[in-house]
């Protein structure tokens, strides 16, 4: 080829790779367990089960979880197949109008802990391993100080819990505190539509977004790099519709009244604190995270009462531990020791 046919090439593969869509398809064989509304409790059984300890995986309510299984030889729950695991995953699903009155403490009750009941029946275990991606992390260790399953390790990757330790806007959380300021989401839009999201997720971690155009330009004349390229690109991108009544809650609760950290958070009338967490617990935090910074994840150490606990910094951005080949060495050498061995 050409030098002129190649950089032709190159510009209209970076193209291609920018205006197309991924195949919307699981890379991990999996099925379905358990349904509830839009939510689905996906399976993906291992061909040799090593570990009697299942996996529970709880992602954010903003994003899609693919990309915990992005692409062949990038999928970290495959990574986790392959090792010998049972993995179950939450997938929360594309919210509607019509399901704007689902709250955050409906998340944590109905679904999550709905969802871990049928993973301990459906796995035939006596215990479950829950990791939980960023506000996933969040609710998991809700569900974890909430529940009376037995969670034996609970594992959370950039999970905010002290939603007053955000430094890009002290001034406005100093605001939302001090000041009778309310939302009334489920009100005025029922829920929040996934653009909305995706521009305050955008707000937060980068207005000008481009170098990841340069960086497909530059290595376009790579299959397997534009690949992953389109694929994550996609996920960036695709934000999910947000319910009203969990959006007022998490405001009322979490931001404007920091409950989590001062033991004031109420889940059905029940008091949750961090405190009741017992169990194993592994904080993994990113450095230089935009989204999540380490001050506001790593608070929970101080709080929980489990005698096994480590915290863990890593390298790169608020997601490459999620979606890179294989189970990342820390987690790996943590999980091992802590999961009963295979039937």
């Amino acid at each position: 080829m050409s030098e002129e046919h190649s950089e032709l090439h190159r510009w209209l593969t970076t193209f291609h790779a920018i205006f197309s869509s991924p195949p919307d398809t699981p890379v991990t064989p999996r099925s379905e367990v358990w349904k509830k509304n839009k939510a689905v409790l996906w399976h993906y059984k291992p061909q040799v089960r090593k570990y009697r300890t299942p996996l529970f995986l709880v992602y954010s309510l903003v994003n899609q979880p693919v990309i915990l299984d992005l692409m062949p030889g990038d999928s970290l729950i495959g990574s986790f197949v392959n090792e010998g695991f049972d993995v179950y995953l939450l997938d929360f699903g594309k919210p509607g109008f019509e399901d704007r009155n689902i709250s955050f403490s409906d998340y944590i009750v109905d679904y999550i802990e709905r969802g871990m009941k049928r993973a301990l029946s459906h796995s035939g275990s006596g215990e479950l391993t829950v990791i939980g991606y960023c506000l996933g992390g969040t609710m998991a260790a809700i569900a974890a100080a909430y529940t009376k399953l037995p969670v034996s390790n609970l594992i959370l990757s950039s999970a905010p819990i002290d939603y007053h330790a955000f430094p890009l806007f002290d001034q406005w959380l100093e605001y939302v505190q001090e000041s009778n300021a309310d939302t009334k989401t489920k009100e005025l839009f029922g829920t929040i539509p996934a653009s909305f999201i995706e521009f305050g997720m955008r707000l937060l971690a980068s207005p000008l977004y481009f170098t990841h155009y340069l960086s497909l330009l530059s290595k376009a004349h790579h299959p397997q790099y534009v690949e992953k390229w389109r694929r994550f690109n996609s996920w960036t991108k695709g934000h999910i519709p947000f319910t009203g009544a969990a959006n007022d809650q998490i405001f009322e609760d979490l931001l404007k009244n920091n409950a989590l950290i001062k033991d004031t958070l109420i889940i059905r009338g029940r008091s949750v604190k961090l405190s009741d967490i017992t169990c194993s617990l592994l904080v993994s935090v990113v450095q230089h995270d935009k989204l999540v910074p380490q001050e506001i994840a790593d608070v929970i150490m101080e709080r929980v009462n489990s005698p096994d606990k480590q915290l863990v910094e890593i390298k790169g951005g608020h997601a490459a531990h999620s979606y890179k080949a294989g189970i990342p060495p820390f987690l790996k050498d943590w999980l091992e020791p802590r999961s009963k061995g295979g039937m």
